[in-house]
């Protein structure tokens, strides 16, 4: 593995566990401060066999199935660490992808989220937020009644207003996960289709990820994002074994679809909607840029566990029975499932640091997309402190 050395000291060298966006965004962004980075997840493979050729699995890692919104202005909390990693990562998510663009991997983005009020004491608090972010210089509006009768689909009727921000809004996830990943490898990202089967402290310093190939990999610093898979993996590490440290982390399902509107559409304005649109938690979020223009995606549900229901994917298409004859209308192409994955006990996401060289980055439940920049930053502040001495010294 390259060490860049200075002054007989070297930076730390890195492996990075797990690819989904947070492992692939950490990854990428460590490579940009310098650093040399091993990412390790066996979905590096690609599909296998049958899978070749199939671009829409019904079961996706819980990247690939998250619909990609980005809600870091409308979130109800004003402050602590969750306002602050929401609103570092929409001003990286801005940066980021002009520098993917310029480097040949656009992500398709698309700014502007709407959530409409269902009743009136969500209305209220709402316009509450409205007023108290407007104070702090957060752009948000409220859409009274007859301002969302002039979109086009029209939404629910029982909406009684909404709340935009035109800051937030929708990001490709499976593109998004696509560039970093192309984009990392490209400037020097090591990718390994392997599984880690467990982590090893070699006498001289460091960490060794024991892979299920045989092959050890060496480096100053483990970084944990392995999703539901992290807990197993902190299990086997001798110092963590039986410690609280090491926080349960529950799958939660969802699924979503993918739908396209009616041969009936105006094809002049297909989506006058001001971007993604919530109703009672549940997300209509536009595709123009989908083949024919008429696309959208619809989810997702809650289901603790990981088994899916049929039941609950009904309710889904439906809107909870209160979908307008457009969605009732529209052509089912495809549905999907990913499990999320929940901290019990912790607030999402863990971003912990367990022992010296290992860091968790984990748990970040609905907000894995949103969040992943943030969370890539915060492990290259942990290596920032100190500028390891080699190996053996």
């Amino acid at each position: 593995m390259h060490q860049a050395s200075t002054c007989g000291a070297r930076r730390a060298d890195v492996i990075v566990i797990g690819a989904g966006l947070v492992g692939a965004s950490t990854a990428w962004w460590l490579q940009q401060q310098g650093h040399a980075v091993v990412l390790i997840d066996p979905a590096l493979a690609g599909p296998k066999g049958s899978e070749v050729g199939k671009p829409d699995p019904a079961v996706r890692s819980g990247s690939r199935a998250a619909l990609g919104l980005l809600m870091a202005d409308v979130a109800q909390r004003s402050s602590g660490r969750g306002w602050r990693l929401r609103q570092r990562s929409r001003i990286l998510w801005d940066l980021w992808c002009r520098q993917l663009a310029e480097a040949g991997w656009p992500v398709p983005r698309r700014p502007g989220l709407l959530v409409l009020a269902a009743d009136a004491e969500t209305q209220e608090r709402h316009q509450r937020l409205v007023l108290e972010r407007q104070k702090r210089g957060v752009p948000l509006e409220w859409w009274e009644r007859p301002q969302l009768e002039r979109l086009d689909p029209l939404v629910p009727a029982a909406a009684l207003g909404g709340l935009y921000s035109p800051r937030d809004g929708q990001i490709d996830p499976i593109a998004a996960l696509e560039a970093l990943l192309g984009d990392g490898l490209r400037q020097g990202v090591q990718g390994l289709a392997e599984r880690v089967l467990h982590l090893e402290r070699p006498v001289n310093g460091g960490w060794s990820a024991v892979l299920a190939g045989g092959d050890h990999h060496r480096a100053d610093w483990v970084v944990i994002a392995a999703g539901l898979g992290s807990a197993g993996l902190l299990r086997q590490v001798p110092e963590l074994a039986g410690a609280a440290a090491i926080p349960p982390l529950e799958p939660v399902l969802g699924q979503a679809l993918e739908l396209e509107r009616g041969p009936d559409a105006n094809d002049e304005a297909l989506w006058s909607w001001p971007g993604a649109v919530v109703w009672r938690g549940l997300n209509l979020v536009p595709r123009p840029d989908l083949a024919g223009g008429r696309r959208f995606w619809l989810g997702a549900t809650l289901e603790p566990g990981e088994r899916a229901d049929p039941l609950a994917l009904e309710r889904l298409r439906s809107l909870k029975g209160e979908a307008p004859p457009w969605l009732q209308q529209a052509r089912l192409l495809h549905s999907w499932q990913g499990c999320r994955c929940r901290p019990q006990g912790k607030p999402a996401p863990l971003l912990e640091a367990l022992a010296d060289g290992l860091l968790l980055v984990s748990g970040h439940y609905r907000n894995g997309v949103l969040l992943a920049p943030a969370s890539a930053e915060w492990v290259a502040q942990q290596l920032e402190p100190a500028t390891l001495p080699a190996a053996g010294t």
